[in-house]
């Protein structure tokens, strides 16, 4: 006979335990792939979110100080880096005056990754332009060749669209309207095959 165990005191056989454990398996298999996409979603959104914020505030300060402030984009390795610059001569952000040293850096560079683990410029396979047009390719930058976003200082802007996306298939878009430098955020939805506003 064993000793510490009495005939009547509850417990669990073998069996129960085993069933207990193959549900709660079961449910951490559903739940933790449904977790790791709102987690996904939820830094694509904040990405997306810094984005345009970093947009009004250039726009914002370009109004204050009555020259053009904007973001320039540069390929890096795997991604782009993105850096504010200024206008240091009156006649708007231009590639050229910025490796002259004419027009301002004023941060320093930073990829959206560094902030953001695993969101990424692009479009995903799949996913049509904000104006619901084929893709054409998956550069998540489009602002024109010069990979310039500027803000005059009389409100309005250069247009353009960046797009950004996670690891798992969260994808937003940030557009720029030039004749109002009014930024939208936008995210993809999957079920219904169209760009809502967020």
């Amino acid at each position: 006979m064993v000793r510490g165990l009495e005939k009547g005191l509850p417990g669990f056989t073998i069996a129960e335990l085993l069933l207990g454990l193959a549900i709660a398996g079961t449910l951490a298999a559903i739940a933790v792939p449904m977790g790791l996409r709102t987690l996904d979603d939820f830094r694509t959104r904040s990405a997306a979110r810094y984005l345009a914020s970093r947009l009004g505030d250039a726009r914002l300060r370009s109004i204050k100080r009555g020259y053009a402030i904007g973001l320039r984009f540069q390929a890096g390795a795997g991604d782009y880096l993105m850096t504010t610059v200024a206008d240091g001569n009156g006649n708007g952000l231009r590639t050229t005056e910025i490796l002259r040293g004419v027009d301002r850096i004023l941060t320093e560079s930073e990829a959206i990754g560094w902030h953001f683990p695993g969101v990424a410029f692009g479009i995903l396979a799949g996913v049509p332009d904000a104006d619901g047009q084929p893709a054409n390719g998956t550069d998540g930058v489009r602002v024109g060749p010069s990979r310039l976003l500027s803000m005059g200082p009389d409100g309005t802007s250069s247009s353009g669209t960046l797009y950004v996306h996670g690891q798992e298939r969260a994808q937003y878009a940030v557009r720029v309207l030039g004749a109002t430098g009014r930024v939208r955020v936008l995210k993809y939805d999957q079920w219904q095959r169209r760009w809502l506003d967020q």
